[in-house]
This record gives structure tokens, sequence and C-alpha cells, in this order.
């Protein structure tokens, strides 16, 4: 009986031992560098760069107008009647309030086309990704920003880089 027990024990302990010591194989990647280095990333950028600067060349011309319109409202107080200087004084608020709501609509545009991209980009990494990981049967993929340390030889941002690059030129904003 303890000849089976003593058996037992140490087929039990083969199984435990055999299962913790399956080899899995990790991967690191640094989403950030792919997302801004690659060349999909760098094209909308680019053209969010684009965006954001013809949008602010409006906005300092609407700015300037207004502040213009303000200094010659001022400058004619005296010399128009309180109710006409109250009406255009009421008019320049309005414009204000509507240079406002569209300066706040253009950075929300921005901010959702920002987000379109890097959307976009991780919907093509994705399928990158999985071939990756059936070809050199990979376990995970961390991100490097979860990572605290970890040797390099575990990094592949560089080999998904360039297979994102052969693939994906550009992404197709609006």
């Amino acid at each position: 009986m303890k000849y089976l027990l003593n058996l037992l024990s140490v087929i039990f302990f083969c199984f435990i031992c055999s299962s913790s010591f399956s080899e899995q194989k990790i991967a690191i990647i640094d989403m950030k560098f792919i997302l801004n280095e690659s060349k999909a990333g760098k094209s909308a950028q680019v053209f969010l760069q684009n965006k954001v600067k013809k949008n602010q060349d409006k906005f300092i011309k609407m700015e300037e107008s207004l502040k213009k319109e303000e200094i010659d409202l001022l400058s004619n107080k005296s010399k128009v009647s309180k109710e006409d200087y109250k009406n255009k004084s009421d008019k320049l608020r309005k414009k204000v309030a509507q240079y406002q709501n569209d300066r706040r609509s253009a950075l929300n545009d921005i901010a959702k086309l920002r987000n379109q991209a890097r959307v976009l980009l991780l919907e093509k990494l994705n399928p990158i990704l999985e071939k990756y990981i059936l070809k050199n049967n990979i376990s995970l993929i961390v991100n490097r920003a979860n990572v605290v340390i970890g040797i390099k030889e575990l990094d592949i941002t560089k080999e998904i880089t360039e297979q994102l690059n052969k693939e994906v030129l550009s992404l197709k904003l609006k």
C-alpha cells in the first residue's frame, strides 16, 4: 500500500512539474514607437498637423477681425447712441461666442481624427501581430509601457514596424 501511495505521489509530482516547465514565449512591443514611427503613423501625423495648422491660421484671422471690430466699437462709443452701441456690442458678443464654438468644434474634430487614425492603424496592425504570433509560436505580446524590465531579445518592435511599413503605407483619413 505504501508503495502504491509513493508511486502515485511521484506520478502526480511529475505531472505538476512538467506543466510548470512548459515553455511560454513572450514578446515585447513598443506600441508608441509603432504608432509614431511607422510610415502610416507618420503620414497620419503629417495630415493631422496640416489640419491643425490650417485651423490655427483660420482662427487667428477670425480673432484679429474680432479684435479690430471691438476696437472700432470702443473708439466709436461716444459717437453713437446708447441703443446703437448696445446692439453692436451684442452682435460682437454673439460673434465671439460663435468663434469660441467653432474653435471648440474644430479641436474636437481634430481629436476625433486622431482617435480614428489610431484605431485604423491598430486595425491594420492586429492581423500582422496575429501572423507573427502564429509564425513564431508566441503565447503573449506585452506593450513596453507595461513592462518594467526585460531582455532586448524579447522586443519585436522593429520587426513588426518593418512588416507594417511593407503592408500599410498610409491611412485614408478625411
